[in-house]
């Protein structure tokens, strides 16, 4: 560990720290002027090293290669173009879950679509020309590429702090930025800003990518990879702020490096090996930016948007109709097993649907009463797997006693995270959430003595009167039940019209005498055990359980269920689970393009019931009461 090795390895990390800030730049701006929270950005990345690779293969020969990294750049930038113009310009007025839920179906569409393109194998294109050879630095090779690389991310900074501060448009974006509907009511054309912005942003995530087509092999997981690392960027830097950015991915990037350099090292007696930390070193540092600093380095608080869709009316208590169906639905659910004797697979795809349920139901607790936005809801659930698995295996603790102990550890990580997480707000809360579900998930990914690392652990089977999926199916649908019934209840409880009073208005509820953060604290617990006890149940269920259960992508999926069903209704979660699950379990068995498919169904739902659809059918429900009430 000389200091050559050192001094090459923080290169490494600035060069990496260009692609990654250029990507991150095009996202803040994206956020900054329209208020999405763009998941697609990570796929736009991904499109321009794949567009890069075709039109280097095939144009290098004739504009040359450097003309055809710019040509796939454009490529990008006018796909982003079009995405703003006939997806997003329709839903800007919608609320900006909603938005999040159409960006998250554009992931699917755009992984298929390139699946389908260019196939499941790795592409890797040709070095750059005039730079495919290497520099000594102290004694030691290093790729002139990724000096260039270097030069471009400070070039790119400069040219974007030269626009938004040297010219009109800048002016008008810095201005929407901080407050874009006192720019429409200037007079501004915000259709038209809102488009170049977002072309522009796109553009900067295409070029990103394309100008790593030397380095890396263009692959269909980096979307995912991608936006994880784009969006931690951007909230360690500040929302909005470039320089910001820049600052964040040097810094990310050199600590990632620091960690490589260091490898393995021997503290007191104990092997530490730095190199894993690379996995979650992001994340921990936007933990403690958050923490220390909630609006980032070099952040502003946030101007709170007016498109808060439609205003939530007051919870009811449920009707006659209401209650019958819920019964009804309960008995068709009993009868599920008697009526699908002959296709087994039924009762699986059930206990399925019921353990997505309660997962949904227990962050719309947080989401929609509470509303505070978490993007790390997966923790609590992989918590909840992790440890019924470990009191049955290590532990030695009966099944039945570990079923319900089991989420009691979810609860207590809720009670720890949920701690620092209240005192943020916004889409900083979301990403601290995150920040915490990916620790966890670093944890267990990299604990092989204790979680079994990336294998998971297996063998966790129920107790044998439960063995039957039959059983296992009933004992399921009564604990999943009563735990949405003791859900219900808690919202019509004092504490829940706490809750409500909090996340309408903090300041009068401090006002009379509330204690907010304490309230908000205490539902997140609260959907911290609900979501463990669903783990726990999922645990048992399959017998198994891995670091997936934690990782993003189980948040993300909570978050669909949720918004696609309806935010502002209480069966809505239920519903969205049910519809999501199916369709997904549906659909993947009948297709190879099963993502773009559900992607497809997802943006027609998000089009025709912004409001979810049970809050669509609320709606129509509402109308024909108001109808019945107006005649004389």
């Amino acid at each position: 560990m000389g200091f050559s090795s050192f001094a090459v390895q923080l290169l490494n990390g600035l060069a990496g720290a260009s692609s990654l800030f250029m990507v991150a730049a095009g996202l803040s701006l994206i956020f900054g002027v329209t208020r999405i929270v763009n998941f697609a950005h990570g796929s736009f990345y991904m499109l321009g090293i794949y567009l890069a690779y075709t039109f280097v293969e095939r144009l290098a020969g004739g504009i040359g290669f450097w003309p055809a990294l710019a040509l796939a750049a454009l490529g990008v930038g006018l796909v982003g173009a079009l995405v703003e113009m006939v997806l997003l310009r329709r839903i800007y007025r919608a609320p900006e879950l909603f938005q999040l839920l159409a960006t998250f179906a554009l992931v699917l569409v755009i992984k298929d679509a390139v699946l389908w393109l260019w196939g499941p194998d790795e592409l890797l294109g040709p070095r750059a020309p005039g730079l495919s050879g290497s520099v000594q630095i102290l004694g030691r090779q290093f790729p002139t590429y990724d000096l260039f690389l270097i030069v471009v991310g400070v070039v790119v900074l400069g040219l974007l702090w030269l626009l938004l501060t040297r010219t009109r448009w800048g002016t008008l974006v810095r201005a929407a930025t901080q407050d874009r509907e006192m720019v429409g009511a200037l007079g501004v054309n915000e259709t038209w800003l809102f488009t170049s912005v977002f072309a522009l942003g796109a553009l900067l995530a295409g070029l990103g990518g394309a100008l790593q087509i030397p380095r890396e092999p263009a692959n269909l997981e980096m979307d995912l990879v991608t936006i994880g690392a784009a969006f931690v960027v951007v909230v360690v830097g500040g929302m909005g702020s470039i320089v910001g950015a820049y600052v964040a991915a040097l810094l990310i990037a050199e600590l990632k490096a620091v960690c490589i350099w260091l490898g393995l090292v021997n503290l007191f007696g104990v092997d530490i090996s730095f190199s894993k930390l690379t996995l979650v070193v992001e994340f921990l540092v936007m933990a403690v930016v958050l923490v220390i600093r909630p609006h980032g380095l070099l952040g502003r608080p946030q101007a709170p948007t007016r498109n808060l869709g439609t205003a939530e009316a007051p919870l009811r208590p449920a009707g006659k109709l209401y209650r019958g169906s819920a019964l009804a639905l309960v008995v068709v659910l009993a009868l599920l097993p008697l009526l699908m004797s002959d296709s087994p697979y039924m009762t699986v795809l059930g206990i399925d649907l019921l353990v997505a349920a309660l997962f949904a139901a227990s962050l719309h607790f947080i989401m929609g009463p509470a509303g505070m936005h978490s993007f790390g809801h997966a923790a609590y659930f992989g918590l909840g797997a992790y440890a019924a698995a470990l009191l049955v295996r290590s532990a030695g603790m009966p099944m039945e006693i570990a079923l319900f102990a089991a989420p009691l550890l979810a609860a207590a990580g809720a009670l720890l995270y949920g701690w620092f997480c209240v005192r943020l707000s916004g889409v900083y809360l979301a990403m601290l959430t995150l920040a915490f579900a990916q620790i966890t998930w670093a944890i267990c990914y990299q604990w092989d003595g204790v979680t079994g690392g990336s294998n998971g652990l297996t063998g966790v089977w129920p107790a044998s009167w439960l063995s039957e999926k039959n059983a296992y199916y009933y004992l399921t649908l009564a604990v999943v039940v009563a735990g949405v019934l003791l859900l219900r209840r808690l919202l019509f409880s004092p504490f829940g019209y706490a809750m409500r009073a909090v996340r309408d208005s903090p300041l009068r509820a401090d006002a009379i005498g509330m204690d907010v953060k304490r309230v908000q604290w205490a539902a997140f617990v609260i959907a911290g055990l609900a979501a463990g006890m669903a783990g726990s149940l999922f645990a048992f269920s399959k017998g198994s359980i891995s670091p997936e259960s934690l990782y993003v992508g189980k948040s993300v999926d909570g978050i669909v269920m949720v918004m696609l069903g309806g935010i502002q209704t209480l069966i809505g979660p239920i519903v969205g689970a049910v519809t999501f699950s199916w369709l997904h379990d549906t659909i993947a068995r009948s297709t190879d393009y099963w993502r773009a498919a559900l992607g497809g169904i997802i943006l027609l739902l998000v089009l025709l019931f912004p409001q979810g659809i049970a809050g669509f059918v609320r709606q129509l429900f509402d109308r024909k009461n108001e109808a019945k009430e107006a005649r004389p």
